[in-house]
């Protein structure tokens, strides 16, 4: 069978040798003239990519015809079918290490319909003999167990569960037997009992035995800490039985990534090396997911008998559909951006459907299997360690410190004492990452040469689907509308939204900063609506002007803009269109504010700084202005786009309500998972009994408190929530709750980003949700965890805004400045330090927030 290690050469060689073909093609095109030079290198890169991509289909048709046949009773582990689930986790792991060409004692797995009872069937006796005859006389096999929830991500099973070793060819029908007939024990019960899983039926493997001379276990990240350049392990002389097993310890090693430093006892250090690439390469092999990984040392060979992920650094428990990313190693994430439009808790179908996209087809950054964004506390978190370690790139030299700077405008100022976790890649991992990111960057610049496509058509195709879903009258029709219509009408959107994205208004509000002053820098990007036409975040505020005015009708509103409000991404969320009061509630909590001249006013003022630079310096004038005006037509693409992705969650929204009315369901669907609800559409409705479980954790995230903006390392929402000294600023197993380097600032004064130009004194409203608006009085200073477009009708009426999260190019920033309302956002903790009643200065150019009496 091929391995990984053959597809790769395969990959490599039919590159080179179709490039080396192109080159000299592009050469002989010429006519080997001075044009030679310029040609053939440019037509052998195409050729290479032409050939890395056939290597790559012909490796994986070589690969597809080297598993067996489904349906036989005994496989040899290299040859198992992918999807033999009977096989149970250990077999699969170790063939799936055989398929990548890691060193693996060679074996067979018996099935469980390989035996009747804990006897072999004749068709099973008869496999095990025809593989054993053809191994040396006298050798020697180890018989072990792989039941179905064995070696899992949330259950490991070790040593629940008999393993016989040392065992004569002879004496191998009764050493499966007994191993086959562990699987009745009352230990493994109640081991199931105790972590909530399913042993399920055991199949047996039985390898080629090895004699170790030493033998141990290595983590691929530590266990107890999180930290990913950490590999720890213990090793023994003679078979590691008895240290799986817990009878002895063994010497303890530590193997640093990616360098592979060692540190343990003189006895493994001469293998150290091979053992750390071997088991960074296992962990790569199974997605990036850590690895308990047992090996063992046979004249002078290592061998790797059994691989199975880390049970306590597992992220996801399928049962309460509960994902928590920072159990999996200590990465640093931040909530800023993506939690604008998620102020709750989202249900399991809206978080597993942005994993599922990206996973089939969607945009992704993923580094040795870990995404640039995940889930914590229900809560959407940017993985800022993959976004910082891609930018750094395959050398390395960069700080991390000043590649963050450059992301800043996403994500706002990350504090001096925070550390940076990176991911630990070796060239190799380059290597193999450098492809799919550049295939990623091929397939941003094709979305983004297809928004102006995409918007003009998006409306009306989400209207026409819309209605589809609402008449299909089946769970078949409905799963057929999913995968011929709607799975690719949400790719497409996910592909516009991160398209449109760019933070060239923020870099260009620093740098006029710089050149200009903070003044006149946010005065001129304060009128970016203006200079584009217009903005999509401010279409829900204006339209209630035009409603009032007559210029709009009622029914043109909510076409418009009522698809989108305060929890939009959430699917379970009904949209404001489902409401028929909901824009009368706006129009009077307005109020007469006339929005006209707010914008009047920016625009106003951003023409006068203009016209005095021309005075000055016409030339320097006229480069602002172009600058400015790249940034306006950034900005107004990237609301437009975000616009119309959240208008393709409203048909997903639908396609859900309608699944749920068709499997009798109702609202329970949310508590699905993608990949549940389209498996439930084709008939398996196993997961409807964890409704009440997974209906009750949803419940208990929705009761904590907002989450911290930043979290680096290992994170338990409850236990921090449970904490009176908790930190709501940043938080994680590797930040100190007292520690002064991270700490929020002592002084009286709050510090955030400049959000919106404007000094404003005023009294403070806190508000805990968007549901308490009505208690904003007009001219109030208004304070809050976060703010995106739902809470638009609120900013004409706030004297200012100070927001926890945010960064300059956070909806309450954008929309603030163009309203000329003072706005501070991304203070980490302000609305913890401030109270309802308490006197501040808010200073919008200088992103502060000052008391007016002695204390708080």
């Amino acid at each position: 069978m091929l391995t990984e290690v053959g597809a790769q050469r395969l990959r490599t060689v039919a590159a080179n040798v179709v490039a080396t073909g192109f080159g000299v093609g592009g050469a002989w095109l010429t006519g080997f003239s001075l044009w030679a030079i310029l040609v053939a290198p440019l037509a052998g890169t195409l050729g290479w990519f032409v050939g890395w991509f056939a290597g790559r289909a012909i490796g994986a048709w070589l690969t597809r015809r080297g598993f067996a046949a489904a349906g036989l009773p005994v496989y040899r582990l290299q040859e198992l079918p992918e999807g033999e689930v009977t096989a149970g986790g250990k077999a699969r792991s170790l063939a799936r290490l055989s398929r990548a060409g890691q060193p693996v004692p060679q074996g067979l797995v018996i099935l469980p319909r390989g035996f009747s009872g804990d006897d072999l069937t004749a068709p099973a006796t008869h496999a095990l003999d025809r593989w054993a005859r053809r191994l040396p006389a006298g050798q020697r096999f180890a018989v072990r167990s792989s039941a179905r929830a064995e070696d899992s991500g949330t259950a490991s099973f070790a040593g629940a569960y008999e393993s016989v070793l040392d065992v004569s060819a002879d004496g191998l029908p009764a050493a499966i037997a007994t191993v086959r007939a562990s699987g009745s024990a009352d230990r493994v019960a109640a081991y199931a009992r105790t972590t909530d899983s399913q042993a399920g039926d055991v199949a047996v493997i039985v390898q080629v035995m090895v004699p170790a001379d030493l033998a141990g276990v290595v983590f691929t990240v530590d266990p107890i800490t999180g930290d990913l350049d950490t590999m720890l392990g213990s090793v023994v002389h003679g078979v590691g039985e008895a240290l799986v097993s817990g009878q002895v310890t063994g010497d303890q090693f530590r193997l640093t990534r990616p360098s592979g430093h060692y540190d343990g006892p003189p006895t493994l250090a001469s293998h150290a090396a091979e053992l750390h690439r071997r088991a960074h390469d296992v962990e790569g092999n199974f997605d990036g997911v850590p690895q308990d990984i047992e090996w063992a040392i046979a004249d002078g060979r290592l061998w790797l008998l059994q691989a199975r992920p880390i049970t306590t650094l597992n992220p996801w428990r399928q049962r309460t559909a509960e994902r928590n990313d920072s159990l999996a190693g200590n990465c640093l994430w931040s909530a800023t951006n993506l939690s604008e439009a998620n102020p709750v808790a989202q249900t399991p179908l809206t978080i597993s459907l942005a994993r599922y996209l990206q996973a089939n087809g969607g945009p992704s950054m993923a580094l040795r299997g870990r995404e640039m964004a995940g889930s914590i506390g229900g809560r959407p978190y940017a993985n800022l360690s993959v976004q910082i370690t891609s930018r750094r790139g395959k050398a390395g030299k960069a700080d991390p410190r000043d590649v963050y700077r450059k992301i800043a405008g996403w994500w706002g100022a990350l504090p001096d004492g925070v550390p940076i976790p990176l991911i630990p890649l070796t060239p190799q991992d380059w290597t193999t990452v450098g492809l799919p990111l550049l295939g990623t960057l091929l397939k941003m610049l094709r979305a983004r040469r297809g928004l102006p496509s995409f918007l003009r058509d998006h409306q009306r195709t989400c209207a026409s689907l819309t209605n589809e879903v609402r008449s299909a009258t089946t769970p078949a029709e409905l799963r057929r509308l999913w995968d011929h219509k709607l799975f690719d009408l949400s790719l497409r959107s996910f592909w516009a939204v991160i398209a449109s994205g760019s933070d060239y208004p923020a870099r260009l509000e620093a740098e006029l900063r710089d050149e200009l002053g903070a003044e006149d820098a946010s005065t001129l990007m304060s009128d970016l609506a203006g200079v584009a036409g217009g903005l999509e975040s401010l279409g829900p505020v204006e339209g209630l002007d035009r409603v009032r005015t007559g210029e709009l009708s009622r029914g043109e509103y909510v076409a418009r803009f009522c698809h989108r409000g305060v929890n939009e991404v959430e699917l379970a969320w009904p949209r404001p269109s489902e409401d028929p009061s909901w824009l009368d509630a706006q129009l009077n909590r307005q109020g007469g504010v006339d929005v006209n001249a707010l914008r009047g006013r920016q625009s106003a003022a951003s023409a006068t700084v203009l016209a005095r630079l021309r005075t000055h310096d016409r030339r320097q004038a006229a480069t602002v202005e172009r600058r400015v005006r790249k940034a306006a037509r950034n900005a107004a693409l990237r609301e437009v786009a975000r616009s119309e992705g959240v208008r393709t969650t409203g048909v997903q929204r639908t396609f859900a309500l309608r699944a749920g009315e068709l499997l009798g369901i109702r609202d329970d669907v949310f508590l699905l998972t993608i990949e549940e609800l389209l498996a439930a559409l084709d008939g398996d409705t196993t997961p409807f009994a964890l409704f009440d479980e997974r209906r009750t954790t949803l419940r208990r995230y929705r009761e904590l408190p907002p989450l911290p903006g930043l979290i680096c390392g290992r994170f338990d929402p409850f236990n921090w929530a449970a904490d009176p000294e908790r930190r709501t600023d940043v938080a994680g197993s590797v930040i100190a709750a007292s520690d002064p380097t991270v700490s929020s600032e002592t002084r009286d004064v709050i510090t955030g980003h400049p959000g919106a130009l404007g000094r404003v004194e005023g009294t403070v409203r806190v508000l805990a949700s968007f549901d308490e608006s009505d208690q904003l009085l007009p001219g109030e200073v208004l304070v809050t965890s976060l703010t995106n477009i739902g809470w638009t009708p609120l900013f004409p009426v706030a004297g200012a805004i100070v927001t926890d999260l945010g960064a300059p190019l956070s909806h309450a920033a954008i929309v603030a400045r163009e309203l000329g309302v003072p706005a501070v956002v991304g203070c980490g903790d302000a609305t913890a330090r401030l109270h309802t009643g308490d006197r501040v200065l808010v200073d919008g150019a200088a992103g502060t927030v000052t008391p007016c009496s002695p204390a708080w």
